[in-house]
């Protein structure tokens, strides 16, 4: 089974609700898309990060210095992107990044552990973008320690009034919402 298959199988069965949900933007909806227990499982992590690693084959500029985002939808698809790109022998983006929510209140402060420079170009991940409000705080946090967003990939885009800033970026998804509810109707 290919990576997408294997993802729609799982959202399908793990992730994707019909009813009355509150999202984390506030807004209403009918569709409620809980990805993290499809990014948890290992057949679903490894599918994400084998669509993400096709994905960035095209990324002009060549591969990206880093995979990462914000806490904690980004985690697990960060560490399996670099985990599959390390295992494929491939040079980058064998490192993974994450950008705390809010800055350490101790030690040395840091928004962002792992081994991001200023200069690097790299893909911000995220679990699920409605309004891309979580998406834009890791790439000001990205962008505000000097390092370049080449790319933005999620795993579902509810192409729900996104920010204009999000504009800015190239963003990929393995997903749209809509596709989710047809493969639904059609079960």
């Amino acid at each position: 089974m290919n990576p997408r298959d294997t993802l729609l199988q799982l959202l399908l069965e793990r992730a994707y609700r019909e009813g009355d949900f509150t999202l984390a933007s506030g807004r209403k909806s009918r569709f409620y898309v809980n990805a993290k227990p499809v990014l948890l499982d290992g057949r679903g992590s490894a599918a994400f990060a084998g669509w993400v690693l096709d994905d960035l084959a095209d990324l002009a500029g060549g591969p990206p210095a880093a995979v990462g985002g914000l806490e904690l939808g980004a985690v697990p698809p960060a560490v399996a992107v670099a985990t599959l790109a390390a295992e494929r022998g491939a040079a980058a983006p064998a490192a993974a990044f994450i950008v705390r929510k809010e800055r350490k209140g101790h030690g040395t402060g840091q928004r962002i552990e792992g081994p991001l420079r200023a200069g690097d170009r790299v893909v911000v991940l995220d679990d699920v973008i409605t309004t891309g409000g979580s998406t834009l705080q890791a790439i000001d946090a990205v962008e505000e320690a000097g390092a370049r967003v080449a790319r933005v990939c999620c795993l579902v885009d509810r192409r729900e009034d996104h920010d204009p800033r999000l504009d800015r970026y190239e963003l990929r998804a393995a997903f749209r919402l809509a596709e989710l509810t047809a493969a639904a109707a059609g079960r």
